[in-house]
């Protein structure tokens, strides 16, 4: 396999297509009931690195706004010269957020109803097939608008968990919404072996346990690692972790070697060491 080829036409490779439209209404309610229980010290405390509670709820507003493709207080989203994907994405990020630094709490939950509402409408007749926004961590540029769709579904999954983690609560086990971030991120799988050198029909296997859980399959194929081919009896390396692990080494909560000290790991280390490097956010 020659690991740095793009040569497989369409997008087959990303595997099978998901649906994450009608889980969006459901997300921004449980959202907006987290922020609504918070206690008036609690939107001072740390989500992320340098961002706390508050900011954390900015951020997720400037993000819907960029989907609605309204940008209130007259703000614009423009590169500049020679910056990155990545140094433009946190860069303007952080303007965004020091730009509502001092809404109140109500009314950035105010705000965040009427853009999410607003939102889960548009995605709800969104067509799936048609060209979405690149997935960079995904390697697709354009992506299908059903993983650019269930990408942006994962990213407010996941800060409504930093947000709970924030303030003492653990992860929502809630299974349905789970299980599409988990589906969502293994995409990243064969954008993050495109470097993994392995003969023509071997097999990565990726299995989270629990009912949120699955498996996902990386072959590689004469092109390119690929999500889209049908397993072929034992893999070549599988690794099995549990939910909680799988979503945070995915988000760089946690870092892979600690996703491999967790993990249960069966034949090729090498290959199962590779996909531990999984990232599926803009890192």
């Amino acid at each position: 396999m020659s690991p740095e080829s793009d040569g497989v036409s369409g997008t087959s490779w990303l595997g099978d297509p998901i649906d994450a439209r009608p889980l969006f209404r459901a997300e921004l309610t449980a959202l907006l009931a987290t922020l609504r229980g918070l206690r008036p010290a609690d939107w001072s405390r740390t989500a992320v690195p340098r961002w706390t509670v508050h900011d954390l709820a900015a951020h997720i507003l400037g993000d819907y706004y960029g989907r609605l493709g309204h940008a209130p207080d007259g703000y614009r989203r423009v590169f500049s010269p020679g910056e990155t994907l990545e140094a433009f994405i946190h860069r303007t990020n952080q303007e965004w957020v020091d730009l509502r630094a001092h809404d109140s709490p109500a009314s950035l939950v105010d705000a965040l109803e009427l853009a999410g509402t607003r939102l889960a409408e548009r995605f709800a007749t969104a067509d799936l097939n048609a060209p979405g926004l690149g997935v960079s961590w995904a390697g697709a540029d354009p992506a299908p608008a059903w993983l650019d769709i269930a990408r942006e579904f994962t990213e407010y999954w996941t800060h409504r968990q930093q947000i709970r983690h924030a303030v003492g609560s653990g992860t929502d086990p809630e299974p349905r919404a789970l299980s599409m971030v988990l589906d969502t991120f293994m995409r990243a799988l064969p954008h993050t072996l495109r470097r993994t050198t392995a003969p023509a029909g071997a097999q990565i296997a990726v299995m989270v346990e629990g009912s949120a859980g699955g498996s996902w399959t990386a072959t590689a194929t004469p092109d390119r690692w690929s999500l889209g081919e049908p397993l072929s009896g034992r893999p070549t390396a599988s690794v099995l972790l549990d939910a909680e692990t799988a979503w945070r080494l995915c988000t760089r909560g946690i870092e892979p070697a600690t996703a491999l000290d967790r993990a249960r790991i069966r034949g090729d280390r090498r290959l199962a060491e590779a996909a531990c490097e999984i990232v599926s956010v803009v890192h």
